[in-house]
């Protein structure tokens, strides 16, 4: 099973697409499928919200999780330490028992549909650029 990892970054998007066409490649063999998108925010939390789940919509697949930008998280990054351990009673150690649990309990898995026209993702990320 396979996750993507993205911000709401266009280039994050467009790497995140095209390695869904990767991972299509390999699931039309049946070796793997695409489990589902988890946003690891850049910082700008409300379009992230709202492209990263029309993002895993067009590939076929589901918006697993939001994780925030954070200081907390930012200082464990900088002690090498994970969340939950340097930081049990966060709130950011919470989100990432829920992504855990999400991915433990996820039997789903797609053939993702990614975008082969570079114009149809940026249309993608402009739509939600206009909605701010």
């Amino acid at each position: 099973m396979i996750y993507l990892v993205c911000s709401g970054g266009f280039m994050s998007i467009y790497a995140a697409n095209n390695i869904a066409r990767a991972v299509q490649r390999l699931a039309k063999r049946g070796d793997t499928g695409l489990a589902g998108i988890i946003c690891n925010s850049n910082g700008d939390e409300a379009f992230e919200r709202a492209v990263i789940p029309a993002f895993a919509k067009k590939l076929g697949t589901s918006f697993v999780q939001f994780v925030p930008r954070s200081p907390v998280i930012q200082a464990c990054e900088m002690e090498g330490r994970a969340v939950v351990e340097h930081s049990p009673g966060s709130k950011e150690a919470e989100v990432f028992r829920n992504l855990a649990k999400a991915i433990m309990e996820n039997n789903s898995q797609v053939i993702p549909t990614p975008m082969n026209d570079l114009t149809e993702l940026e249309d993608m990320y402009r739509e939600h650029l206009v909605k701010r």
